[in-house]
């Protein structure tokens, strides 16, 4: 076929029928895309995939629901049976409509549902329709039915009537979500808690601002920093809460909204066969709720591993909000906000209409008591029983001129109607007429009306109302399953598994993770495939490229270590030669800024330059060298002392400072050096309990070499940990800060046992652990205090009331002891409230030695519910059999 070739001039054959029927565009195949497919692309926007802005459904979710109510008799009704009925007004297969129930029963809002509909967590499947049951809830039946309120129209058979719209008295779509793909269209709108939207709606009527966050069914925590109101372009990031049971296994508890549990275990295992994290068993003991343990290996860190889960696998994802609904039939991109106003005014209407309607009811049932109560109260009715030649409509007639004589008790004209429905009553009504039962009748007829007129002339109000019925009658079924938080972002770098390790041969250049021991390969480090890597050289050239399996780099290789492009903190400390013979410089420099497999030099590009030593310090340390000259005349001294922590730390590019000018026979090592850059600041972020460096949360302090954090916990407990960013702190913490192993704390706490309060005083040293409060039924924390005079006051209760309020000095009322120390009993009297209060001033110092012993008398304890009171030790402080006892080590 030639290029000039087109559907016209295309050659004779068996589609001539499709492609050459000018009469009518629809059978050329230009023809059947624009109108065949525009209409089907049409009709599964409309009808199938994206849900209406009224009522919040699909075409099938309102059939179903329409179907449900047709056949709802307060009884449970087999699937199968309701699919059925279904089919009715859906032109599609059981399958279809099947699947929409059971979705929709899953969500646990609108369909009471009995049997095995399957489990969105774990993913498991539903039972077979002839095996579950539903039926609509209380609360479908109060928001979403009202045949005065709905308009109809023809099935697709013509042969019954359903809705076009639900009068939905709810932001269904928002409490429930959607999600469906149409041709060339999407919609996703995440669910959002009950409650939430309920106060929201009221906030939105009130006039005030409001703000919505999703919440999933599934749980789990959701940062929704980026959801951007559920529009377009926004995000939301959900992450399941992974809990450290000990050092060697981890829990997870919940699922992220659309994912189960086998997908979350299969993409953990792909990670783990990837070598991205490192886990030695994975075991699945969901039921109806997700339960997933990892085990893990003993030199693995669990810290390091939650955010590697976090980072690799579908234990957190993303989630991309697409809010598009049908509006006026055509698709229409929303967001939570407009949506919401929309939904609440919709409501609005909707009540006011309902209002409207039984008004009218009301009126024409009070214009029919009026005419009734008229009809045999004025004896109209005589004119029926007289017994002459008139016609049937001549009585009528006669009636219809005698009531209107007494119009002006009436609200409206009478009708002809009006007068049949009075005619037709029976001869026996007459006699049973009861005036005063239907002036009670008109008068709460009348009440009713005057209700709705006011509840009319103030519609927000009672939508107001009406919202916080709903709320106290179905709030309590809906609690908030998703935790709100914001997430750090994890680096990869820093919590990727080094899968691999790394060798390099210095002499011939090459290295990569394939070269071995037998290749004249020397270890550097573990690393992953994931990592780059630094290369120095002996002539000053350095390269950043990434792991490989084997790369050559260039011959005499110094120094090779993994790269990472966030660290600022490490510092190079060089001494080369410019050119073949010439002068000595010294530099310190950081790496920054540089791109990938591109090639630097230190020094300045000089032919045979160079590099005499070479040292990579983590912590900008700066060591001392001992520099010996070669032996040449007039040069009277042959060795010398640098110190790098003379030297500024610079920018890559910088030449440095001369060292000298003479040659230089070898370096040695005189002294190793100490951080020249100062300590690292780091913060503690409250919102998600992690360290970090970027300014975020409670700044702890500066750290470096082995300084510690210690984390003290409300039940008691504490631990101390280093300062390696990935650490995650567990409890529910009373205190986290830099460790100052000289700082005493001072304690009030309840033993169970004794059931009395007791204080104690006692430092923490590095790497302790445990609890200082005794492990026993009833046994709680008080309070804590770092106050170097803490002072505490005593309020007494029962019997001793009437005691003045006691103020101890906590320093000269019990020494210094160690943690696991049981204390000295506060009091023997009977206590309302302790605690502490404003500490003493420090101008008055008070030694451990300045303690005096407790020479007080012992109160009369008839008076108090207390137990006898302890024996005085010689140093002053109580005790009594078990008053040493072991901390609680974890």
């Amino acid at each position: 076929m030639s290029d000039e070739t087109t559907i016209d001039n295309y050659p004779s054959g068996k589609f001539d029928d499709l492609t050459r029927q000018s009469d009518n565009n629809r059978y050329k195949l230009s023809g059947m895309f624009r109108e065949w497919f525009l209409d089907y692309a049409s009709y599964v926007i409309l009808e199938r995939a994206v849900p209406h802005i009224g009522d919040g459904l699909k075409p099938v979710q309102r059939r179903i629901l329409h179907a449900m109510k047709k056949a709802d008799d307060g009884r449970y009704t087999k699937v199968a049976s309701l699919v059925g009925e279904a089919m009715k007004y859906h032109p599609h297969g059981d399958a279809s409509i099947g699947a929409a129930l059971v979705q929709l029963g899953q969500k646990n809002l609108l369909i009471d549902c009995q049997g095995n509909w399957g489990n969105i967590i774990t993913g498991d499947p539903n039972a077979a329709p002839r095996y579950i049951e539903a039926r609509l809830t209380k609360f479908a039946n109060e928001i979403l039915f009202n045949p005065k309120t709905t308009e109809w129209m023809n099935s697709y058979d013509g042969r019954n009537q359903e809705p076009v719209e639900l009068p939905a008295k709810f932001p269904l779509l928002l409490a429930q979500g959607a999600e469906g793909i149409a041709v060339g269209l999407a919609s996703k709108i995440l669910p959002h808690n009950f409650n939430d939207l309920i106060d929201a709606s009221i906030a939105c009527l009130k006039g005030k601002d409001f703000e919505l966050y999703p919440d999933f069914p599934t749980g789990g925590t959701a940062d929704c920093s980026k959801y951007n109101k559920g529009s377009r372009g926004g995000s939301v990031r959900v992450r399941v809460n992974i809990e450290k049971l000990d050092k060697k296994t981890l829990v997870i508890r919940e699922v992220p909204y659309g994912k189960t549990v086998p997908v979350l275990i299969d993409s953990i295992l792909k990670a783990n066969d990837s070598g991205k994290i490192k886990v030695k068993k994975v075991e699945n003991f969901s039921t109806k709720v997700a339960e997933i343990v990892i085990h893990l290996n003993n030199d693995v860190s669990p810290d390091k591993t939650i955010d590697a889960l976090y980072a690799f696998t579908d234990c957190e994802t993303s989630i991309s909000p697409n809010m598009c609904v049908i509006k006026d039939d055509k698709p229409f991109f929303t967001n939570t906000d407009e949506l919401l106003r929309y939904n609440t005014e919709h409501t609005r209407d909707l009540l006011g209409k309902e209002i409207e309607i039984r008004l009218g009811e009301l009126e024409n049932e009070w214009h029919y008591s009026s005419l009734e109560k008229i009809f045999f109260e004025k004896r109209v009715y005589k004119i029926l029983e007289k017994d002459d030649a008139r016609t049937w409509e001549e009585q009528l007639g006669e009636t219809f001129e005698e009531m209107n004589r007494y119009r002006s008790l009436l609200r409206r004209d009478i009708t002809m109607e009006d007068i049949g429905k009075l005619v037709e009553k029976p001869v026996r009504k007459i006699s049973k007429f009861d005036v005063k039962a239907v002036d009670e009748k008109i008068k709460t007829l009348e009440q009713e009306m005057e209700e709705c007129r006011y509840n009319l002339e103030h519609i927000t109000e009672f939508t107001i109302k009406w919202y916080e019925n709903l709320k106290k009658k179905y709030g309590k079924d809906h609690p908030r399953m998703t935790r709100i938080a914001n997430f750090e972002n994890i680096e990869v770098s820093r919590v990727r598994t080094a899968n691999a390790k790394l060798y390099v041969n210095k002499s011939e250049g090459f290295i990569g993770t394939g070269l071995k021991k037998e290749d004249n390969g020397e270890y550097v480090c573990d690393c992953s495939d994931m990592d780059e890597i630094i290369v120095f050289m002996k002539n000053g050239k350095y390269i950043i490229t990434k792991v490989q399996e084997k790369a050559f780099i260039g011959k005499n290789i110094i120094y090779a270590a993994v790269f990472n492009r966030n660290d600022t903190r490490t510092i190079y400390n060089a001494v080369y030669r410019d050119g073949k013979a010439g002068t000595a410089y010294a530099k310190r420099f950081a790496v920054g800024g540089i791109t990938r497999d591109k090639e630097y030099d230190l020094t300045q590009g000089t032919p045979d330059s160079s590099v005499l030593w070479f040292t990579a310090n983590p912590n900008g340390e700066a060591e001392t060298l001992k520099v010996y000259f070669k032996a040449k005349a007039k040069l009277k001294k042959l060795s010398d002392e640098f110190d790098f922590a003379s030297l500024a730390i610079k920018g890559r590019a910088a030449m440095g400072n001369i060292l000298t000018k003479n040659q230089i026979s070898r370096i040695v090592l005189k002294s190793k050096g100490t951080s020249t850059i100062g300590g690292k600041s780091i913060w503690f972020d409250q919102d998600i309990n992690r360290l970090n460096e970027d300014s975020r949360g409670k700044l702890l302090g500066e750290f470096s070499d082995d300084d510690r954090i210690l984390a003290i916990c409300k039940d008691g407990t504490f631990y101390t940990t280093n300062y390696d960013l990935s650490n995650r702190y567990q409890g529910d913490l009373l205190i986290v800060e830099k460790l100052d192993v000289n700082r005493t704390f001072t304690v009030i706490y309840f033993d169970g046992e004794a059931g009395s309060f007791y204080i104690k005083r006692f430092g923490i040293d590095k790497n302790q652990h445990g609890s200082f409060i005794p492990d026993k039924a009833g046994s709680y924390l008080v309070a804590v205090s770092e106050d170097e005079r803490p002072r505490i006051e005593i309020v007494f209760g029962g019997k001793n009331s009437g005691r003045a309020p006691e103020i101890i000095d906590a320093k000269t009322f019990i020494g210094k002891k160690l943690f696991t120390a049981k204390g000295k009993r506060a009091t023997n009297y009977i206590v309302d409230t302790i605690g502490f209060t404003d500490p003493a001033p420090a101008s008055d110092p008070v030694t451990d030695s300045d303690i005096a012993p407790d020479t007080s008398p012992v109160p009369d304890t008839s008076l108090m519910d207390a137990p006898e009171p302890d024996t005085v030790s010689e140093t002053g402080d109580t005790e009594a059999p078990g008053d040493e006892w072991e901390g609680t080590l974890f």
